[in-house]
């Protein structure tokens, strides 16, 4: 009866989905469509007519969006800290972990580090790179264990946490890679968590968004996560300030083709969040 009416009305059928969403008057025939006593398996086949398709992947999205000329791999830790040791915790962070950066026996990089400064308040932010993938940061972790003093900074520091966790991520091959900088710069880490799913979108949609953003040197570099919290992106921004960020922005709005990239790569999105970050006088961005 229904499929008669919604034909009748001139509803277009094109390889299964619903092209033209039905006129008002045909509100009550869907309505006494969904509530008979097959409503759970009705219930399933109108919302498959609103459900993305998404095609077949041969290969794992960290192979497709990943640079193939290099294999780091990157840690970015999160670290909330007591508020009343914010100071002391700084303090050891800029004596230890600089030793481990300059120390060529660890094919490690300290690639910045942070406090939050709007956002998530007393949080420190960390970011390393392994030149050489897992098999360099299984090699660096297994010589820091027996490094006496990194054993001592960990216990101490251990003190001063409130909680904190990490993931490990992979660089979008159109990003800048992260190089240090001098400052002053103020720096914004834009999290996204993205439908499963929806990766490959959009890294398609950014590797054509991110020629959008380059003017004003604020791309620092792009990542998405392969261990932690998946189908998450971080992108990081670094500006002179809190106004210049404003303005950058604004004027992106003001180039052609921006808008539609923003509205295709807005439903991808589960959630988002922003940082604005303060580097410590040993961050090599700052």
């Amino acid at each position: 009866m229904a499929a008669r009416v919604l034909h009748a009305r001139g509803a277009a059928w094109v390889g299964g989905l619903l092209r033209r969403a039905p006129p008002c008057s045909l509100l009550p025939v869907l309505r006494r469509f969904t509530s008979s006593n097959s409503r759970p398996r009705e219930d399933s086949w109108l919302k498959s007519l609103f459900v993305r398709k998404v095609d077949p992947r041969k290969d794992a999205h960290s192979n497709l969006l990943a640079k193939k000329e290099t294999s780091s791999l990157y840690k970015l830790q999160f670290h909330n800290v007591k508020p009343e040791c914010l100071e002391a915790y700084n303090k050891i962070c800029q004596e230890v972990l600089p030793k481990i950066h300059e120390d060529k026996h660890y094919p490690c990089t300290l690639v910045g580090t942070w406090n939050t400064w709007y956002g998530e308040q007393d949080q420190a932010v960390h970011l390393w790179r392994y030149e050489g993938g897992y098999p360099a940061l299984t090699e660096v972790m297994n010589k820091l264990r027996k490094n006496q003093a990194f054993v001592e900074f960990r216990k101490a520091r251990s003190n001063m946490l409130l909680s904190r966790k990490n993931q490990l991520l992979l660089e979008f091959s159109f990003w800048n890679e992260p190089v240090p900088r001098s400052g002053p710069n103020i720096y914004e880490l834009r999290s996204y968590q993205l439908r499963p799913g929806t990766m490959i979108e959009w890294g398609n949609y950014w590797a054509r968004a991110i020629r959008f953003r380059q003017d004003g040197n604020e791309a620092v570099g792009g990542f998405f996560s392969q261990i932690g919290q998946l189908y998450m992106v971080h992108h990081l921004w670094a500006y002179k300030d809190l106004q210049t960020r404003e303005d950058i922005r604004n004027a992106a709005w003001h180039k052609h083709g921006w808008e539609e990239l923003v509205y295709y790569t807005v439903p991808l999105i589960q959630e988002m969040e922003s940082r604005i970050m303060i580097p410590l006088k040993t961050s090599p961005l700052q």
